[in-house]
């Protein structure tokens, strides 16, 4: 395995975890009714390569499952994301 796609590969597995346990630590916030992670961070870590990690993090902390714009938009972007693999893959 070459270089750089190690360094993407360990980007990917990091943003990922990042994006988990950011719906998990706004939830807690929630429920304390203290600062939040607004919205925009937490859907920009889904676009910028952690979609994954957010569907876990609303799936295991039931956090912004009703809100259609992560309900949506985060198995969009994961979509997204497939496609623009297999196009680069296969281009």
């Amino acid at each position: 395995m070459n270089t750089d796609l190690k360094i993407i590969l360990l980007y990917l597995f990091a943003i990922n975890i990042v994006a988990f346990f950011a719906f998990g630590i706004d939830k807690l916030k929630a429920k304390r009714d203290k600062w939040r992670i607004p919205e925009s961070t937490l859907l920009s870590m889904a676009v910028l390569g952690g979609s994954i990690g957010a569907l876990a993090g609303m799936k295991v902390w039931r956090h912004k499952t009703l809100h259609d714009k992560f309900r949506i938009g985060i198995p969009v972007i994961i979509a997204l994301q497939i496609a623009a693999v297999v196009w680069w893959i296969f281009a």
